[in-house]
């Protein structure tokens, strides 16, 4: 009878198991929901966090109702007139293009299971590199377009593999190399900018402004229909740039091997991949992409680079918009818009008395619901 008891086996309370891939359109369906379930808890945290009651809507329901229009009103100005809310729409499309960028960027390195977290960084050299060619070079307008983005995808491309020689090479590791590279960045373009050949000959903090051929603003036709005078060509770019890493990805030989070697790296070399050329290529890729949101930024939007203050954050805004879109470069498109959508609708939450902060506490809960 002893003998028995000793030998009994006790079944563990927990058990931790894999988790078995959804289908396309189940995984769609699971981030929805936890954008959902994002938006409710995060809904019900802003109703607590309002301190003065008399501005506090007695009616839970109602307090929802203005929780969700005020994203709205925030992105598209839908209670201003037409022409206005008209102008805001592209506005809107306008800023996000970066955020899709970067997003691009940190995708084919999260296939490998790689973390990308220097997209600032090589944001901010490509951005340098772009401002280079556009001030110091005149060219018609097209090709000096393409030679801007060339410089500024080059510059990114190089900042990536440089931390990925380092991590192949030395065993490095690349969050260490990627943060160290991000500041190293940000002192290089505030050093830069005071340099004689790309400072502004006023007093401000800038360098020049590059030259008309180097800017993406759309022509005035298309200005005056949009009604927006910044209108410009990034969305467009930012929509192509997804197609061809979307391409890249899925139908290509480089593609196949990003991914096996993001499945399995022992198996992927057992079968002929070379998985250090892999990992470097990978950086390459993203690095390029982090340089062209910097050059869509300069030549479609500041014409300048102005001395940094401070990071501008857009590293970890594309990780966020890459992880909703489960690395997915089409899906990388859509959670750019609807990051742009709390980033830039969130402005307005002050109007129900709820903080602003409130959208950073939605992002990360969706995040966490969808992982």
């Amino acid at each position: 009878m002893s003998e028995r008891k000793n030998n009994t086996i006790h079944e563990p309370l927990f058990h931790l198991t894999k988790r078995s891939s959804f289908p396309g359109w189940a995984a769609w369906i699971v981030r929805l929901l936890a954008i959902a379930v994002g938006f409710i808890v995060c809904g019900l945290v802003a109703y607590i966090l309002i301190e003065d009651n008399k501005k506090k809507p007695q009616d839970l329901m109602e307090f929802f109702e203005k929780f969700f229009t005020s994203f709205y009103n925030g992105s598209f100005k839908l209670n201003a007139t037409a022409s206005r809310r008209y102008n805001r729409i592209w506005e809107f499309f306008r800023d996000t293009a970066i955020i899709q960028c970067i997003a691009l960027a940190v995708t084919p390195a999260f296939r490998m299971r790689f973390w990308n977290i220097g997209a600032e960084g090589q944001f901010v050299v490509g951005s340098l590199a772009a401002a280079v060619v556009g001030i110091c070079l005149d060219l018609p307008p097209v090709i000096h377009v393409l030679a801007c983005a060339l410089a500024a995808m080059l510059a990114g491309a190089l900042w990536g593999t440089i931390v990925a020689v380092l991590k192949v090479k030395k065993g490095i590791n690349e969050v260490l190399s990627y943060i160290m590279f991000n500041w190293i960045a940000y002192y290089l373009s505030n050093f830069m900018v005071d340099t004689e050949f790309l400072h502004n000959e006023g007093n401000a903090e800038a360098t020049k402004d590059i030259v008309k051929s180097a800017s993406i603003i759309c022509p005035d036709f298309i200005t005056s229909l949009t009604e927006c005078k910044n209108t410009n060509w990034g969305i467009v770019i930012a929509i192509v740039a997804a197609i061809i890493i979307w391409f890249i990805i899925s139908k290509t030989t480089l593609g196949f091997q990003l991914r096996a070697v993001g499945f399995n790296k022992n198996a992927a070399e057992y079968g002929g991949i070379n998985s250090n050329a892999a990992v470097m290529k990978a950086m390459a890729i993203s690095g390029a992409m982090a340089g062209l949101g910097g050059m869509v930024q300069l030549c479609g939007m500041g014409s300048r680079i102005s001395q940094f203050s401070g990071q501008e954050g857009f590293g970890l805004e594309g990780i966020t918009v890459a992880l909703i879109a489960s690395s997915n470069p089409i899906g990388c498109i859509f959670s750019g818009i609807f990051y742009g959508m709390m980033k830039y609708g969130g402005t307005k939450l002050t109007l129900i008395n709820a903080p602003s902060e409130v959208i950073d506490i939605i992002m990360g809960v969706i995040v966490l619901f969808i992982a």
